[in-house]
């Protein structure tokens, strides 16, 4: 059974299309927002408060064809409880970080689970959005099916683009049964040793859906039949970890104790088999060691130079005074490409606009 749909959302979405119409108008800078608990991410957006929250409500979910469609402002929670009833989920295992996330704001961020290298990111579940762009004109792209797109999927282009390149109003997804069977091993490793194993068991045929290391402990989670999982025991060996599940939600939200201070915080996207990088700090790896948490006061320059060496980025996550450029930095011909990307989409740049002007 749906939960209630607002009644009014066909009012708000209207409301909402002409306050983006004034706004283009008025070259008035908009700062779009939910509940606030991705606020931490980025640059603080300039302009005035422009919330989606009461643009909720669940507008169709066919347990059987695996799909929901649901408003922006539709929090997190009820759309998990409605798959839970189901017996199915969000494989991307997206992060709340904080009471009432909603979904616009997860596929704004983009930001993916502990599962993400096995089941794949969030935008590889998004079959379509609609949307207002920066005219404040009502767009529509993709759809409730996998094949639907002829050219360019701009629906997936949405996520991760921090509600730059539009102002999103519904959300479709393909969602995933839930795993028959959950299991999570611990092993004693080195840093050397957890990074080649994640890596090796990722090229087998092993049902793994999640691979973290920290302190010295190698947490893998397999995730699928009895006899598979089973199997796969046999294989990886280590010790059952009895807390598993609250081992992972603990990581995901960052309530595990590594995020539990103010030493800035740094995502590093690497090449998973990519060796330990010298660089001070403390470490924690998750994604099968293609995500990297770093903890470290080093100066951002030797950060992402060190990173770069290694075909990676860095991300700082992070930091109670945001001294340092949060992104890295893209090449001339990716800035250039971003740019004019966003003028397409939001001509005034009126959309949660950045005066250090840095690319998403």
């Amino acid at each position: 059974m749906l939960p209630q749909k607002n009644s009014n959302s066909n009012d708000q979405s209207r409301e909402l299309q002409e306050t983006v119409k004034q706004a283009y108008t008025e070259q008035t800078l908009l700062s779009i927002i939910g509940h606030g608990t991705k606020s931490f991410y980025g640059p603080a957006a300039e302009g005035q408060p422009f919330s989606v929250a009461p643009h909720y409500g669940i507008i169709d979910y066919e347990p059987s064809e695996l799909v929901i469609t649901a408003r922006a402002g539709t929090p997190l929670t009820d759309i998990e409880a409605l798959l839970e009833e189901q017996g199915q989920m969000l494989a991307f295992e997206p992060p709340h970080y904080g009471n009432g996330a909603t979904l616009g704001g997860t596929i704004a961020s983009g930001f993916s689970g502990p599962s993400r290298p096995y089941t794949g990111a969030a935008r590889d579940f998004v079959l379509g959005i609609q949307c207002l762009n920066g005219k404040g004109e009502l767009l529509k792209f993709g759809g409730q099916v996998m094949k639907n797109v002829a050219g360019y999927d701009v629906s997936r282009l949405m996520v991760g683009a921090m509600g730059t390149l539009g102002v999103l109003l519904e959300v479709s997804l393909k969602v995933m049964p839930k795993p028959i069977h959950e299991i999570t091993r611990v092993l004693e490793k080195s840093p050397d040793e957890a990074i080649n194993a994640m890596n090796t068991w990722a090229a087998q045929p092993l049902p793994l859906s999640a691979a973290s290391y920290v302190d010295g402990q190698l947490y893998v989670r397999l995730s699928g039949t009895k006899g598979g999982v089973k199997a796969a025991v046999h294989k990886i060996g280590g010790e059952e970890y009895v807390t598993g599940q609250s081992f992972w939600q603990a990581l995901r939200e960052h309530q595990h104790l590594f995020f539990q201070d103010q030493t800035p915080l740094w995502r590093l996207s690497l090449a998973p088999a990519t060796p330990p990088l010298e660089l001070p700090g403390q470490w924690l790896l998750d994604w099968g060691g293609a995500q990297r948490w770093l903890k470290s006061d080093a100066l951002a320059d030797d950060i992402r130079a060190a990173v770069e060496q290694v075909g990676g980025h860095a991300t700082l996550f992070r930091c109670p005074n945001k001294s340092a450029p949060i992104f890295h930095p893209l090449s001339p011909p990716l800035a250039q490409l971003h740019d004019r990307l966003k003028k397409a989409f939001d001509p005034k740049l009126i959309l949660n606009y950045r005066q250090a002007w840095e690319s998403i």
